[in-house]
């Protein structure tokens, strides 16, 4: 029994601990598990991606995992973090593992707290939903509720005595106790899930879900946050396979965003910007932002340059590899399929074929040369104007056929263009999703040879 109270105490106190006061916030978070294409990259563990902009992601630990689940399933999807009162953080996750079933009965969601963004408490449970023993728990997030003093920890599931699923809250001050959940928002018979809720955007409150039926990411307002009180206002953004609605707000205009997460193709992010009083979104150019990538379901959450700064320090970047983005096919990256370079709309797999090494030039160490991830020895060079993927032989003439200088891009300045080191009037570019060195002489050839070096 004595065992048991100290880990009660342990757990609230690293969730109302006192922090230091918290400065103003400049940067992003984004927390989430993976999956890729075939399975093959599926990890049901937290991960950690930051962002000075909330569109261009860096991905911490080279992004690999930085919180595993040790209880309940041993897996997560779902990770919503959440900044509390104090300045302390909560990360809250569903139970499922790699390969489980999502429709099995589980009442528990994943917690973990943190001082800091880098040092965190053990995984434990929580039981959010006991009173509906036959289904799932899907997507917590959290908000905090002033008029009640308490935190609202929201997911989805179908309630005891109903056909369709449903938002449904429960209310802490603590993160170990929650009162029995109620319905916060029921859409219809077809059913909603995965939901986000914003407070006090100028006095009123939003929440968003997916909407099984269209399949569309939807909005509905409040001006309390009482059970039952929100009404949908939006028509419906996206469609298809769009789940997992995440807003975020500009640190630096009046711009929200409005991400989004596809399965059909899986491990695909979609955003568009607007306003969220009118509800209006539109769909933001793909150049201007790189989701972590595998990544799925997401949270995004401000943080100050300290927290930034610590997390890199404390994680570590992407330093292991870079993905190449095409500047007139901004979904697409350069790869190697069956030994020849070229470009593909991502998802594929294997995913590691987009990965590549910026190593100094073979030919020149002032120019850069691009090393295979999982093909390592291999080097994209050109043959015959071709670019494939072939061993190092080490010979002067594979050196140099394998070795470019970045320069500004041909087509914007801000992304990049790599000119040949032995037939230095010709660029990498794609063409009919293959790669070549050609000369450059219009703007279509200088759109195919400008690319994106990120991650």
């Amino acid at each position: 029994m004595l065992a048991v109270v100290t880990v009660l105490l342990t757990s609230v106190a690293a969730v109302v601990a006192p922090a230091p006061a918290m400065a103003a916030d400049s940067a992003y978070v984004m927390a989430y598990f993976k999956e890729s294409l075939s399975g093959a990259g599926n990890v049901n563990s937290v991960h950690l991606a930051v962002s000075s902009d909330a569109l261009e992601w860096t991905p911490l630990n080279n992004n690999q995992p930085i919180l595993t689940p040790t209880v309940g399933t041993r897996g997560i999807r779902d990770p919503f973090l959440f900044r509390l009162n104090d300045g302390t953080w909560v990360l809250a996750a569903t139970d499922i593992p790699v390969g489980g079933n999502f429709w099995a009965p589980n009442p528990n969601i994943h917690i973990w707290t943190s001082r800091d963004l880098v040092n965190w408490s053990s995984d434990r449970l929580l039981n959010v939903n006991w009173p509906n023993p036959n289904s799932f728990t899907w997507a917590p997030s959290i908000y905090w509720d002033a008029g009640r003093n308490q935190y609202g920890i929201t997911f989805s599931t179908v309630p005891t005595g109903r056909d369709h699923s449903v938002i449904m809250v429960v209310y802490t001050s603590n993160f170990v106790n929650v009162t029995s959940p109620v319905v916060l928002f029921d859409g219809g018979p077809a059913g909603v899930i995965d939901s986000h809720l914003v407070t006090n955007v100028d006095g009123t409150n939003y929440l968003y879900y997916k909407n099984n039926s269209p399949s569309t990411l939807q909005g509905a307002r409040s001006n309390s946050l009482n059970p039952g009180s929100f009404t949908r206002y939006t028509n419906g953004t996206g469609g298809g396979c769009i789940e997992a609605p995440t807003l975020v707000k500009s640190l630096t205009s009046a711009t929200w965003w409005l991400w989004g997460d596809t399965f059909c193709p899986n491990s695909v992010f979609l955003a568009w910007q607007g306003d969220i009083v009118t509800g209006t979104w539109s769909p933001v150019d793909q150049r201007t932002y790189t989701p972590p990538l595998n990544a799925k379901h997401n949270s995004i959450h401000p943080i100050s340059a300290t927290d930034r700064t610590n997390l890199l320090n404390r994680y570590g970047g992407t330093t292991a590899w870079n993905r190449l983005k095409s500047w007139n096919l901004p979904g697409s990256y350069v790869r190697h399929a069956n030994g020849v370079g070229r470009i593909d709309a991502m998802p594929f797999d294997p995913y590691q074929d987009s990965q590549w090494r910026l190593v100094p030039g073979l030919a020149d160490p002032a120019g850069v040369s691009f090393e295979s991830v999982n093909q390592p020895g291999r080097y994209l060079r050109h043959a015959n104007y071709s670019v494939v993927l072939a061993a190092n032989d080490n010979t002067a003439g594979f050196r140099a056929d394998a070795t470019f200088h970045r320069v500004a891009g041909l087509a914007n300045s801000g992304w990049s263009s790599f000119r040949s080191h032995n037939f230095p009037t010709r660029y990498l570019r794609h063409q009919g999703n293959q790669l070549y060195i050609h000369e450059i002489g219009d703007a279509t050839g200088r759109a195919d040879a400008t690319f994106r070096v990120g991650y």
